[in-house]
């Protein structure tokens, strides 16, 4: 049997962070990007957007509750299996919308959703102490950047499927193959999360390692996430993380309200590129400034909050030239084909909402990663933000659900997002440049062949303490 973390390819380690990072971008690629690309349709595709809302707000609420745990569940039975059981709800949920165009099953569609609330909120809780753990920390606004950038090339790519399938459809929406498609490729994400190595054998550039041990206890990891909700700086986050995926329920009305199917189509993958390009922007202001780290993060936040100014403002400009009730829309009927000169504008508005998102997302992972480099924490970090986030969704796409004007649902979104960064900002003046002298490091011998050994990570040790300033103390492999 191949040991996958002695593999190497020139100075490329299979056992590195980035190597690590990137395994699961692919997983991400190959089943969130997939939902991300329907979800992107409008209604998941379909022209039913009561029942999409209905599905999204179980979905979410679901994910709410489960989200504070599943940092808890990671941490116990580890990343990789946590991961690829929160794989599998993807491709039922994208079932369920099969079924749905295909019988009009309505109930599945709506169970569906509750089992990706369960599954996704275990997938997100390991991905985020995957990708905000592994790397040094000079690395952790570009490991952002890196997977946020490849779990939207999944978005692209499958809006790609899904534009060259519809593109000579003038259908209201989507056809049944491209659900089909894209079933067929989230089932190999289950798959493909086990190419993903335990915490302790991944080896940093530095001859660090995260951890020395894949989980920990239920005892203790219970006693760790009472403790969690004692930090007076993730309670101030709270507005940021609610609000983070709030406006994604507007968006996904108005691109069903104004599109036909194939430029749906053409919408989601447009709001692929402009994801990939926030996330690529904000992961060089976050590292490559010339600052220290606490000012690299505040950069960061004027950058977010201009860029959310400046799209946000257009939007407005744009939402109060109609409403839900109009059927003649920017000079034409409704729903708008991409050949219309009046879809010009609202695509590449639609865009910048994506290219803001991803600015806004790098930022609060940027924030929470500068807090600890504790796996074990930034797991616990990721459920609360995820269950926080999902908790927002839910509300914001019951609100939808019951037709709530959607000059409301933007003012709402946009206040929230407005609001919650003078708390960040307040939060990122207490981070320290450094974790590594209050937390410790665990080395690996540096006698040991580090970069092609999985077993020096392992290998018999004698843990000794080596003082720092201010008395604090690290530890060290020797």
């Amino acid at each position: 049997m191949i040991d996958l973390a002695s593999v190497s390819l020139g100075k490329v380690r299979y056992n590195s962070p980035w190597t690590q990072v990137v395994i699961l971008g692919f997983v991400t690629f190959c089943s969130v990007g997939m939902y991300s690309a329907v979800n992107n349709l409008g209604a998941g595709g379909t022209r039913d957007t009561q029942l999409n809302d209905m599905a999204s707000s179980v979905l979410y609420g679901v994910f709410a509750i489960t989200g504070f745990f599943a940092g808890s569940i990671n941490n116990v039975l580890g990343p990789r299996l946590t991961l690829s059981l929160g794989t599998t709800g993807y491709s039922i949920y994208i079932g369920g919308l099969w079924a749905f165009q295909v019988h009009g099953t309505r109930w599945f569609l709506i169970l569906a959703g509750g089992i990706l609330g369960f599954s996704a909120a275990l997938f997100w809780a390991a991905q985020g102490a995957i990708m905000m753990s592994f790397p040094l920390e000079k690395d952790k606004g570009r490991s952002f950047a890196v997977f946020w950038s490849l779990f939207q090339l999944g978005t692209l790519v499958g809006s790609s499927i899904a534009l060259g399938i519809e593109a000579h459809s003038n259908l209201p929406s989507v056809s049944t193959g491209v659900y089909l498609a894209f079933m067929i490729i989230m089932l190999t994400a289950i798959a493909t999360s086990w190419l993903l190595l335990p915490p302790h054998l991944v080896v940093r550039g530095d001859g660090t390692v995260p951890l020395l041990e894949d989980a920990i206890g239920p005892r203790q990891e219970f006693h760790e996430f009472v403790q969690l909700f004692k930090d007076y700086r993730l309670l101030a986050l709270l507005p940021m993380f609610f609000s983070s995926n709030y406006f994604y329920s507007y968006q996904g009305a108005i691109t069903a309200f104004l599109f036909n199917g194939r430029t749906r189509a053409l919408t989601a993958l447009l709001t692929g590129v402009g994801s990939i390009t926030g996330a690529i922007l904000i992961g060089l202001v976050t590292d490559q400034l010339p600052f220290h780290r606490r000012t690299r993060a505040l950069c960061g936040l004027v950058v977010v909050l201009l860029m959310n100014i400046l799209v946000w403002s257009g939007g407005l400009g744009f939402q109060v030239k109609f409403s839900r009730t109009d059927e003649l829309i920017l000079g034409g009927h409704r729903p708008l084909d991409w050949t219309v000169h009046a879809a010009a504008g609202p695509l590449i508005l639609l865009m910048a909402y994506y290219l803001a998102d991803a600015m806004y997302q790098g930022l609060a992972y940027y924030v929470m990663s500068a807090l600890s480099n504790d796996p074990f924490k930034l797991a616990r970090m990721a459920g609360y933000y995820k269950g926080l986030q999902s908790a927002g969704s839910a509300v914001s796409f019951g609100m939808d659900a019951v037709k709530t004007p959607f000059l409301g649902e933007l003012l709402i979104s946009w206040l929230l997002l407005l609001v919650s960064l003078p708390f960040c900002a307040w939060v990122i003046h207490t981070i320290r440049e450094t974790n590594y002298v209050v937390e410790g490091t665990v080395e690996v011998d540096t006698t040991s062949d580090v970069r092609n050994n999985s077993n020096a990570a392992t290998e018999a040790v004698v843990m000794t303490e080596i003082p720092h300033m201010g008395g604090e103390k690290t530890l060290s492999l020797a």
